[in-house]
């Protein structure tokens, strides 16, 4: 057998560059790259083999977490077929990427994290950095990602590389089981060599399979649909990553099925297509709201059901609702209690389609979706042209960026107020213009996966929407992206402080505590300030800190600075900043019911009163069984 002597870390690097994927007979190389912050845990393994290797191109980046954020939103605009390798050091460095390492998984994503441990010799523990227990010498830090990893393993001895880095690329390449892997090195291991066989590092195509759905499981699913008097698709992620969203048309179009989307599956038809009700569950338009509450069969296809879909379990009322789940992954095939139609999205609903024949809903169905998709649009049009005098509302920022979007553009956010107004407002013209990490939520994801969106598709303009709360958690990626040139634009809101919070909080009865930007009260020894004086928020100036990153800032105070702010930020070949403060009490109505537990006793009256609302809305909860 021929062999190659490399340390550990050049053979991880030379093994990963010759990774491919191939769906469909296309064929992608899976790496394109690798993120990384150097330190003591890393630089002599991980980073030597990158400068030497450099046929994996290596970005630098300012903070890990975000690495892994854009890495995630990579992949996501790859639909899975290929994502990034993230490499840290020891001890923060590592246990900085666990939130997005979550996020990743959460949202079913491939991303391959590389974290540097504790020297596997244990000579000389403890080492910079490393957690020491009483009970065990075998603990690191990185031992906190096994939850949120799909796939996890250290490397301890050079041959175990031989077995461990095929199961890692498994797991990635998975569309079942894909999400974060993570591959723990210690220090002395990276820089050890070993005589690796040479066939370990011969370019490998991993085949990305369309497996089908059970043909009993298809057929009962089929006269389930067709004795159907009110079905109802609701359409998540699953549906865009297997590429199914043509095949989904046809279906849509021939049955008159009408549509609601998820968070991540909005986008899955055109707004205007008039058998899309847009979204659904607590954050849903009206006709999806009621549409869903009267629908007898529910059809999931590539979908979670998490709680905001299903409104906390309230969103399906008819006594007698029945599901239909189209789901690459048991797990959530199984949920509800529905008809597992486990397989690829796209060949289910080819064979689902055949089965079904001539097809279609009754004309009352059919027509009211339409009506709905209508009159929703009026009410979007309305919300874009409101206009309240001093200050911007939400709603019009949202329809300003919205409106002046191209075709091919992609919005991107993730936490706060925003995810909900946007899935209730923003008009999707193409698969990929909506981009949200809300399996997660993750406060600062946006600018991150801004940048990830942009390194997929380079030809498309980046929309990044983004409140201050998630622009100061993390806001750093901002100097990668003039690092390498991958231009965004940032639509930053200033709302002194948690909007989306405030207003959940006013909502239970605890008017906003504690969501505010606000001096602490000298007189009452709260972060209350004085709601009356202008000069009780926190001086803080976003505008200035987006400058001293290298962004090119404009600032703007009427509907009509921000979009002559659109105009000139096209023309900027930069990262540009759009700043613009928003009144945090103006929201978008209309939305349903979403669980947050509320204190059963307490002196507040207002919490009292929130309470009793409560009671009345955990009636409706529903068991699917």
């Amino acid at each position: 057998m021929s062999t190659i002597k490399l340390t550990v870390a050049q053979a991880v690097i030379k093994f990963l560059n010759q990774q491919y994927v191939a769906r469909d007979g296309v064929e992608h190389k899976f790496f394109a790259g690798c993120f990384g912050i150097f330190g003591h845990g890393n630089v002599a393994g991980i980073g030597q083999a990158l400068q030497q290797q450099s046929d994996l191109k290596y970005y630098q980046c300012r903070n890990e977490q975000a690495m892994v954020h854009t890495a995630a939103a990579y992949a996501k605009m790859k639909n899975r077929l290929s994502t990034f390798v993230c490499t840290t050091s020891i001890g923060p460095g590592a246990t900085n990427m666990i939130t997005a390492a979550a996020g990743a998984t959460i949202n079913r994503l491939p991303v391959l994290l590389l974290p540097g441990d504790i020297f596997a010799k244990r000579n000389v523990a403890p080492a910079l950095q490393q957690l020491e227990s009483s009970s065990s010498q075998d603990f690191s830090v990185n031992d906190c990602f096994k939850p949120v990893s799909k796939y996890w393993d250290r490397i301890n001895r050079p041959e175990q590389l031989i077995s461990s880095l095929p199961e890692v690329m498994r797991v990635l390449t998975s569309p079942a089981e894909t999400g974060t892997v993570t591959l723990c090195l210690p220090q002395d291991v990276q820089a050890e060599a070993f005589d690796f066989p040479v066939h370990l590092f011969q370019k490998r195509v991993w085949k990305i399979q369309r497996p089908r759905p059970d043909l009993s499981q298809l057929a009962m699913a089929a006269a389930l649909i067709q004795e159907s008097y009110k079905p109802l698709i609701v359409v998540g992620g699953g549906a865009h990553y297997s590429e199914a969203l043509e095949v989904l048309k046809k279906v849509v179009n021939k049955t008159g099925i009408p549509i609601a989307e998820t968070f991540a599956g909005k986008g899955a038809l055109r707004y205007d297509n008039p058998h899309n009700l847009g979204a659904i569950g607590a954050t849903g338009t009206i006709g999806a709201v009621e549409m869903a509450r009267e629908a007898d069969l529910v059809i999931g296809i590539g979908t979670r059901y998490s709680d905001f879909t299903t409104a906390s379990k309230t969103a399906f009322q008819h006594p007698e609702v029945k599901f239909i789940n189209i789901n690459i992954y048991e797990l959530d095939a199984a949920k509800h209690g529905g008809i597992m139609l486990q397989g690829d999205a796209k060949v289910t609903l080819e064979e689902l389609q055949t089965h079904l024949g001539d097809f279609e809903v009754n004309k009352n169905h059919r027509q009211k979706a339409q009506k709905f998709n209508e009159k929703w649009d009026k009410i979007v049009d309305k919300v874009y042209n409101y206009r309240h005098g001093e200050g911007l509302s939400q709603g019009e920022i949202i329809g300003a960026v919205n409106n002046f979007s191209d075709e091919n553009d992609v919005m991107i956010s993730a936490a706060g107020s925003l995810p909900g107004d946007l899935h209730k407002l923003w008009k999707t013209k193409n698969s990929k213009g909506f981009h949200l990490e809300y399996g997660n939520s993750c406060m600062g994801y946006e600018i991150a996966g801004g940048l990830g969106a942009k390194m997929a598709d380079p030809t498309r303009e980046i929309y990044v929407m983004i409140g201050d709360g998630s622009y100061l958690m993390l806001a750093q990626e901002i100097v990668t992206s003039i690092q390498e040139n991958f231009k965004l634009t940032i639509i930053l809101i200033n709302n002194d402080g948690y909007k989306s919070i405030g207003s959940l909080s006013r909502s239970l009865g605890s008017e906003g505590y504690g969501t505010r930007f606000l001096y602490r009260n000298e007189q009452t020894g709260l972060i209350d300030g004085d709601e009356t004086n202008k000069n009780a928020t926190l001086p803080v100036d976003l505008a200035s800190n987006a400058k001293s990153l290298g962004a090119h800032v404009i600032e703007c105070q009427t509907f009509k600075d921000i979009k002559n702010a659109l105009i000139e930020a096209k023309s900027i070949n930069k990262t540009t900043v759009i700043y613009t403060e928003c009144d945090r009490h103006q929201d978008i109505e209309g939305y349903a019911w979403w669980e947050v537990p509320i204190a059963e006793a307490s002196q507040m009256k207002s919490v009292q009163k929130a309470y009793k609302e409560y009671l009345k809305h955990k009636k409706n909860q529903r068991f699917y069984y």
